[in-house]
């Protein structure tokens, strides 16, 4: 019994001392020559032939993965995801990649729901509770060269701040992928 309560008291300082030093690890970017930036997804269809080049293209800017398949239904989805941790030039480079090969950028999902340095282009893994969708005039706003990367990310999550509201069978009903109170409902018992 006393060895089970010291091994608690070791095992609760321990967690209370470790906790603050993995949040702090999860707030801070590593650099991209360090953790590279892994863009997945897919491309058109009609461009399978030219995968090999295709995806060469998508990693002209270096310190990136590539994992592009060829989505078996002709044209992609157009949803893109950009994580927090992507530098803007990028960032840029693949959006203006994707418009070329993919159903271009309709969508952006919020940067909560995908890992820091990861980029998915034409995806259909997020619902849409999760994705906002977006107008070419912001697009080409996230494409502007002159944005740093503090600014290219305040944009981005400006643009794909999920909707309070969304449709469930006809109705509008909270957003059930947004944290908060307000959304979450007590039973009574």
């Amino acid at each position: 019994m006393v060895k089970r309560m010291i091994f608690c008291m070791v095992l609760g300082v321990s967690s209370f001392i470790l906790e603050p030093v993995a949040t702090q690890a999860e707030t801070e970017c590593q650099l991209v020559e360090k953790k590279q930036i892994k863009v997945e997804g897919y491309i058109s269809k009609k461009f399978r032939k030219e995968r090999k080049k295709i995806t060469k293209e998508f990693a002209e800017m270096g310190n990136t993965r590539m994992a592009l398949r060829v989505f078996p239904m002709g044209k992609t989805s157009d949803v893109v995801a950009v994580g927090r941790c992507v530098p803007a030039y990028i960032a840029r480079h693949v959006l203006a990649t994707a418009i070329k090969y993919t159903g271009g950028v309709g969508s952006l999902v919020f940067q909560g729901f995908i890992p820091s340095h990861w980029i998915g282009i034409g995806t259909t893994m997020f619902d849409e509770p999760s994705q906002r969708k977006v107008t070419d005039e912001q697009v080409s706003q996230l494409l502007n060269p002159s944005l740093d990367d503090k600014n290219f990310h305040v944009l981005y999550r400006k643009f794909s701040k999920q909707n309070k509201l969304v449709p469930f069978f006809g109705l509008q009903v909270p957003n059930a992928k947004i944290p908060d109170s307000a959304n979450s409902t007590v039973l009574s018992p």
